[in-house]
């Protein structure tokens, strides 16, 4: 006597163990995952190429003894040592570099977001020819930075500049400043040359901002008789606050990396010497490929300690 499954809309045979189902129809989420990998997938190999590789490298060649004369033969797995690290923490001036870099770090970033903050303030309000000014402050930032410096030199020289010109005729120095080559002007000539180039950079992010904050607010504590300081203190820049921490660590973080401005203006001298301009130095004066990665590794974890410090104690309270 034969028997018969029992009517449920299947075959017994589909039903068997060992034997795969038919796949499921994928869900629009499923699909729209896999679009977006699709999508960002290029995006993300080009940046694992350009990024990731030569970090890797960096990284790799910091622990080798690596010259450039000996680059070809070494490869890529030499021999490890951590003789690179020991060098670049044990060369005499390593301890003072890295404390004018933070010096030269913290200096520009803040005098670029108080000036980015004061143009904010001032071209808030329409006036006749504000989209001009507006363009303008944007030169700073945009125009070529061989050119910039090079004005800048001609300006604070102390034979043909225009500011010792000026401040011999109008402010009575007995003699011309070299701004950019004693010990205690360069450095504070280089912060100010720092904060002036990338202050359009934080007047973007304010203007903003400011244009974000209903205008409502003021208008109420105008009513009430609210000084202009006040308004300042109370509205606009609590409304700020998150917009400053961010461009705090972004400038900070560019700053702390910097490399053209420092070489190109003083070459790293009288006092200016900046770590990234050090590593400069290990790979073309002294040609070893392994100490200048080392720098810049440790360059690298000095910043990112940085950072993690800032947003610890002071990213939680603006936020």
């Amino acid at each position: 006597m034969t028997t018969t499954a029992p009517e449920t809309g299947r075959s017994p045979t589909r039903d068997r163990p060992g034997r795969p189902g038919r796949r499921r129809p994928l869900t629009l989420r499923r699909r729209e995952s896999r679009a977006g990998l699709a999508l960002v997938a290029p995006t993300l190999l080009v940046t694992v190429a350009v990024i990731g590789i030569p970090i890797v490298w960096t990284v790799v060649l910091a622990f080798q003894r690596v010259r450039l004369a000996t680059l070809r033969k070494t490869g890529l797995f030499g021999e490890f040592t951590m003789d690179n690290i020991d060098r670049v923490l044990h060369t005499p001036g390593f301890a003072e570099t890295l404390w004018v870099t933070l010096i030269y770090s913290i200096g520009g970033t803040v005098g670029s977001i108080l000036l980015g903050l004061v143009a904010a303030l001032v071209v808030r309000r329409p006036f006749r020819g504000r989209t001009l000014v507006r363009a303008s402050m944007l030169l700073p930032y945009v125009a070529p930075v061989v050119a910039v410096t090079f004005v800048w030199q001609v300006m604070l020289d102390p034979q043909l500049g225009i500011v010792n010109a000026w401040g011999q005729r109008l402010l009575g120095w007995d003699a011309p400043v070299p701004f950019l080559s004693q010990e205690s002007t360069a450095l504070t000539t280089v912060i100010v040359f720092e904060a002036w180039r990338y202050f359009p950079f934080a007047f973007l992010f304010l203007l903003a901002r400011l244009q974000a904050v209903p205008g409502e607010l003021e208008e109420a504590a105008r009513v009430d008789g609210a000084t202009p300081t006040q308004r300042f203190r109370h509205i606009l820049l609590p409304q700020l606050l998150p917009v400053i921490a961010l461009l705090g660590v972004l400038r900070f973080i560019m700053t702390f990396n910097k490399f053209d401005d420092v070489y190109l203006l003083t070459g790293g001298a009288a006092g200016t010497e900046v770590v990234s301009v050090r590593v400069y130095e290990f790979l073309t004066a002294r040609t070893d490929i392994g100490a200048a990665s080392a720098q810049a590794v440790v360059l690298a974890l000095v910043l990112i300690v940085f950072v993690v410090i800032y947003l610890r104690f002071f990213g939680r309270r603006v936020g």
